[in-house]
């Protein structure tokens, strides 16, 4: 298994990112897919899931209104749409997998919200 994140950045408050995941190793279009991040000094959170097929979304009340999670299943990618940045949404965001037992990690790519 294999997941490959990127995407992330610097920007400021108030503006976008869009991060992507590229995963392979498995079947891609049965699994549910996560985003994660951990900021300095904390512990990793769950930002936002979505089923294998695409449906309903799960997100962190954090991030809820302003950050969409989407999949294309062909391309066995996922994405997490950031909108409304803010100084608090500085981490590293992480794509992630459970396809069988074992819960599988991309290396994260950095997203860093400042002025």
């Amino acid at each position: 298994v294999q997941l490959v994140e990127s995407g992330g950045g610097l920007v400021q408050p108030g503006g976008s990112l869009r991060l992507s995941c590229v995963a392979s190793g498995f079947t891609f279009s049965s699994v549910r897919m996560s985003w994660y991040r951990q900021a300095p000094g904390k512990e990793r959170e769950l930002v936002a899931a979505i089923p294998s097929t695409g449906g309903s979304a799960d997100y962190a009340d954090s991030v809820k209104g302003r950050f969409t999670i989407s999949r294309d299943n062909a391309k066995n990618t996922v994405y997490l749409q950031m909108n409304r940045l803010n100084l608090e949404d500085t981490a590293v965001y992480y794509c992630s997998a459970r396809p069988m037992v074992v819960r599988y990690w991309g290396k994260g790519t950095l997203v860093t919200v400042s002025s």
